[in-house]
């Protein structure tokens, strides 16, 4: 039975941009309703037998009528012009597959779109002049397209992505890291803290030698003004 919790979220609407999304929170949301398997697969439900109890009856209309609740909360969860397009649908599961291959198109279109998102994720190397979250959160938006199209892509592959485009500063860091930690199990946070740390680091000694650098050039210049003074005074 679902949460009263639950029940009183708000539907994730779907309008017609990012499915992709609006899918994994609507799938949540039915799953949490307890109606998720109802919309996964038609479901057949076994007719009751002879002299049914008032429980029994009890239980075969709740689970009877799990079908058409599941659909009224796809019929709520999209915008009217969608719903036009699924309202002769007469189970949850064929809604769902339609307004999936509208959407997302079909298993050919998906996968093409997936290869070109891993052609992506191959692709991408850290500049020279980005911070390391800046590259991991571009590289987790691909990441994460390839997910929502359904394909796996471990934690660890990123991890291992992540460790091969790095720029040349950080492989002293790596092999820090590779004496230290099991970098097959180390996770992504984890790692970019590490590097986070090393990025602060060096940002501190840059500014450290910059304000020494400052600091030098100003007592040079009072040198000079002084030495100035003095051979202007030695004229006189």
């Amino acid at each position: 039975m679902a949460s009263n919790n639950t029940s009183a979220l708000s539907t994730p609407v779907f309008n017609g941009e990012n499915y992709q999304v609006w899918a994994v929170k609507m799938k949540a949301y039915l799953r949490g309703l307890g109606l998720w398997q109802w919309v996964e697969t038609e479901r057949q439900i076994e007719p009751l037998g002879n002299n049914p109890t008032l429980n029994q009856i009890g239980a075969h209309e709740e689970e009877e009528a799990k079908t058409p609740r599941a659909l009224s909360y796809i019929h709520a969860a999209v915008s009217e012009p969608i719903f036009t397009r699924i309202m002769a649908c007469e189970t949850p599961k064929e809604a769902w597959d339609k307004l999936k291959e509208m959407y997302l198109g079909s298993d050919r279109t998906r996968q093409m779109q997936i290869l070109n998102l891993k052609r992506q994720f191959e692709v991408l190397r850290m500049k020279d002049n980005e911070f390391i979250k800046e590259y991991v959160d571009k590289l987790m938006e691909v990441v994460n397209k390839i997910r929502l199209l359904g394909e796996e892509l471990t934690n660890q592959r990123v991890v291992e992505k992540v460790l091969v485009s790095l720029p040349e500063r950080f492989e002293s860091k790596i092999s820090s890291l590779e004496n230290s930690k099991d970098l097959t199990k180390i996770s992504l946070a984890e790692l970019v803290h590490a590097f986070q740390a090393q990025e602060q680091r060096r940002s501190m000694r840059q500014e450290e030698s910059n304000e020494e650098a400052f600091l030098a050039l100003q007592k040079r210049k009072a040198s000079q003004g002084r030495d100035k003074k003095q051979s202007g005074e030695k004229k006189r």
